[in-house]
């Protein structure tokens, strides 16, 4: 039992977790902090983000802070980031993993839909990554980077059509092995997860029946919870995965295999 908490400790790390007050930010948030880490939440949601890092802290004991951040805005990400650090002393890990998805046929969709997806999904995980990867080079810590990426970005989803969120969700995937490779001389490792389809507050939404189908076309013959990503992230952000960088971990019940 010792080696595994060695092996998996975050304990002593400070955590950024992005869209971090709800679904399977907020899960992994939780998990992180009972293995060890404080946690820092930014999420466009205010109240939400300042209830999670309250709880987080009033269950597992962390520091913790929170602030509401538009990750597709850069000035505001750099400022909260800044805050972030003033407040709890160093940063060395993050779970990149605010995003959004509209479902429309792209014959349908206006380019401000295709924005808006690509630009909190794509460019939102770049902004964010650039930044924290500047301050950790800048002050010579060796940290740690999980993006959230999707099966999406591997296969094309169906019967819902997402044109927009599958493109993001690909350049997520390659952007994660772009900064492994840019940064590797500077200790900081870059991986990402890409989830199947997981049950959480966005996904309640869609038509049951997609629901339905997703869990009779998944092997495993159901949606995952977002609890069941913790382990894949915490073992990215820890010591465990030392020599893992550039790496995607699918977590989708098998959902590609077939």
């Amino acid at each position: 039992m010792d080696i595994l908490k060695t092996l998996f400790s975050l304990e002593g790390k400070t955590i950024l977790v992005t869209g971090g007050a709800q679904g399977i930010g907020r899960e992994v948030a939780n998990h992180i902090a009972a293995a060890g880490a404080n946690v820092v939440i930014f999420d466009l949601q205010e109240e939400k983000a300042e209830l999670a890092a309250k709880e987080i802290a009033a269950e597992y004991g962390r520091k913790t802070f929170s602030r509401q951040v538009d990750v597709t805005d850069y000035d505001a990400v750099r400022q909260a980031l800044d805050e972030a650090v003033a407040e709890m002393g160093q940063i060395e890990l993050l779970f990149n993993n605010a995003g959004i998805v509209i479902q429309k046929p792209v014959i349908e969709s206006t380019p401000e839909e295709w924005n808006k997806v690509i630009d909190v999904n794509l460019n939102g995980v770049y902004y964010v990554a650039q930044l924290f990867g500047k301050y950790l080079i800048e002050n010579g810590i060796k940290g740690s980077i999980v993006n959230t990426a999707s099966m999406s970005g591997i296969i094309v989803n169906y019967p819902q059509l997402q044109a927009s969120y599958n493109t993001s969700k690909a350049g997520v995937t390659h952007l994660t092995k772009s900064l492994a490779y840019e940064w590797a001389e500077h200790g900081i490792r870059v991986n990402c997860i890409s989830p199947g389809y997981i049950f959480t507050e966005l996904t309640s939404f869609v038509r049951e029946d997609w629901r339905v189908k997703w869990a009779e076309w998944t092997p495993m013959q159901r949606l995952g919870k977002p609890e069941e990503l913790a382990g894949a992230v915490i073992y990215l952000l820890s010591d465990s995965a030392s020599y893992t960088t550039g790496a995607e971990l699918v977590v989708d019940g098998g959902f590609t295999i077939v």
